[in-house]
């Protein structure tokens, strides 16, 4: 009689024991998963088959990975790198890369800019030349002066600024200007003022020149920049540290570049001489108007001394309106007015650009109201022994002036107009 049950047909294994081939439903439908038949379970006992993590006909039918665990299927909990969502994309720093970059950008502008604006400017006075030089003061001091040199300048150009036809170059304004910690200050020098001219071995000719008693203009006429820095320091006493020089038309080509300065008049302004016609109040004025405005000085109030009151409003309200943002941060304005202005001013060899803005930075301030703009105090007008209309320097307010200026303090003594 057979060991096993009745009606077990299936074949038997190594231990002598068979498989059914009448399997109750039950165990079919365990055998089988969503469809998916459920391989028969090896001889090697329940860790026989697919070893653990192994890709199985289980992970397929849940639409798993193969090989995965329960908790690695796509868009599962805790899912893993091959079905994990895309991570959020870091705003901080890509702005801070932005930042960078622009910052970098700004950088390399600059430094274009400065050595570009740098190589442009006309370094041809050699203060070094100056002989005698006083002992160099507190601040700084610039000797700006306005030329009437008409090189450069066509018919039309001449014609259109109302320069006329003269040759040479002489002056028609003079200003010192004094940069220090206790305010800065504009004095302009007229013209017309008698003063000595030292000395001075010609650094253009070669030539000794002698001492002589002349207004100050003719030093300029005589030898050039250097003798009229020697002059004025020898009637003043004070250092000139940079010089600054602007001929006609560079004058009005820089106003043009910065699109007009604005004036304004409390009463009409009218002279034939030098074309300036204006109705009161505001006006933007252009380069040959802004030209006419500066040169006027038959219908001013003063005369001369008027006129260099004048010139000294109108370069304040110039410097102020190469600072403005709508200059600065204009590219197409900021770079017209610099190559304009760096091809217009004639300077000393010593000058660099950071002392040029520190000149026109002191000339902003002045357009506020901040610092002193004066006339050089005026003794009054005389007949000078050749024959010339000349103004005499007041010494007495000159002297304790000139020794504020060496001494970098407060400008207490005023001046004319």
């Amino acid at each position: 009689m057979s060991d096993w049950p009745q009606g077990w047909t299936g074949d038997r294994d190594r231990h002598g024991r068979g498989a059914s081939s009448a399997e109750p439903e039950s165990a079919r439908v365990m055998r089988t998963v969503r469809g998916a038949p459920v391989p028969s379970q090896a001889a090697g006992g329940h860790d026989a088959g697919p070893a653990y993590g192994a890709p199985s006909t289980y992970d397929a039918g849940y639409g798993r990975e193969p090989g995965r665990s329960h908790g690695a299927g796509s868009g599962g909990y805790g899912a893993g790198p091959a079905g994990a969502p895309r991570p959020r994309p870091n705003r901080g720093r890509r702005v801070k890369v932005g930042l960078i970059t622009l910052l970098v950008a700004l950088l390399v502008i600059s430094v274009g800019t400065y050595f570009w604006a740098d190589s442009k400017m006309r370094r041809e006075v050699d203060l070094s030349a100056v002989e005698d030089r006083p002992e160099p003061g507190e601040g700084t001091n610039y000797l700006i002066v306005g030329s009437d040199s008409r090189a450069g300048l066509s018919e039309e150009d001449r014609d259109r600024l109302r320069t006329g036809s003269a040759e040479g170059k002489r002056t028609d304004s003079m200003m010192i200007l004094h940069v220090g910690d206790n305010g800065n200050s504009l004095i302009s020098l007229p013209r017309d003022s008698w003063v000595t001219i030292p000395e001075f071995t010609g650094s253009e000719s070669g030539n000794r020149i002698p001492a002589q008693a002349q207004k100050l203009n003719a030093s300029f006429s005589i030898e050039g920049p250097e003798l009229l820095v020697r002059t004025v320091e020898y009637n003043t006493g004070l250092r000139i540290d940079h010089y600054a020089e602007i001929g006609l038309g560079g004058f009005a080509n820089l106003v043009d570049a910065l699109g007009g300065v604005e004036m304004c008049f409390d009463e009409p302004v009218k002279d034939k001489n030098s074309g300036a016609d204006f109705a009161k109040g505001c006006h933007d004025l252009d380069g040959a108007e802004s030209l006419a405005f500066v040169r006027n000085r038959y219908n001013v109030a003063g005369g001369d001394l008027g006129r260099t009151q004048n010139q000294q409003k109108f370069l304040a309200a110039l410097a102020k309106e190469s600072a403005t943002p709508a200059t600065v941060l204009n590219p197409f304005r900021l770079y017209p007015t610099i190559g304009a202005g760096m091809d217009s001013l004639i300077v000393d060899k010593d000058m660099s650009l950071f002392d040029l803005a520190s000149m026109f930075w002191a000339m902003k301030g002045l357009s506020g109201g901040e610092g002193t703009q004066m006339n050089m105090p005026i003794e009054g007008p005389f007949t000078a022994p050749n024959g010339a209309s000349a103004l005499k320097w007041d010494m007495e307010r000159v002297k304790p002036l000139m020794q504020q200026l060496r001494n970098d303090e407060k400008v207490t003594v005023k001046g004319d107009g």
